[in-house]
């Protein structure tokens, strides 16, 4: 594996891990890679544990990157979609390969642990 940067630079892998990490990040791409648009509402409910402020800031932040795009529609009552963008649906690969990676060592570490 080549990893070349230059020390002024922002490290790729670094940027990477600071779009996915945090502890709601990637539970947020996770879902949302599964459908094509997404309601705040529908992500809130399937967020068990995530405040509303929470998950403003986190999309806020994926918006941010470049990873989510949000659309409003003026309408009454307003609605709000989310989707990935196409930098986020690039990710999804790389998240899942990281899933599986997971997969398969967590099994090592817990062993270690016991």
């Amino acid at each position: 594996m080549k990893y070349d940067f230059q020390m002024n630079e922002l490290c790729p892998a670094t940027y990477t891990f600071s779009v996915i990490g945090g502890k709601w990040n990637l539970p947020i791409l996770a879902i949302m890679s599964e459908a094509e648009v997404i309601r705040y509402n529908e992500l809130k409910r399937r967020l068990a544990g995530i405040t509303g402020t929470t998950l403003t800031n986190c999309l806020k932040e994926l918006i941010e990157y470049g990873i989510v795009h949000r659309e409003q529609f003026n309408e009454v009552p307003p609605r709000v979609e989310y989707s990935l963008t196409t930098a986020g649906k690039e990710l999804v690969p790389i998240l899942e390969t990281l899933v599986r990676w997971g997969q398969k060592n967590v099994g090592a570490m817990n062993k270690d642990l016991g």
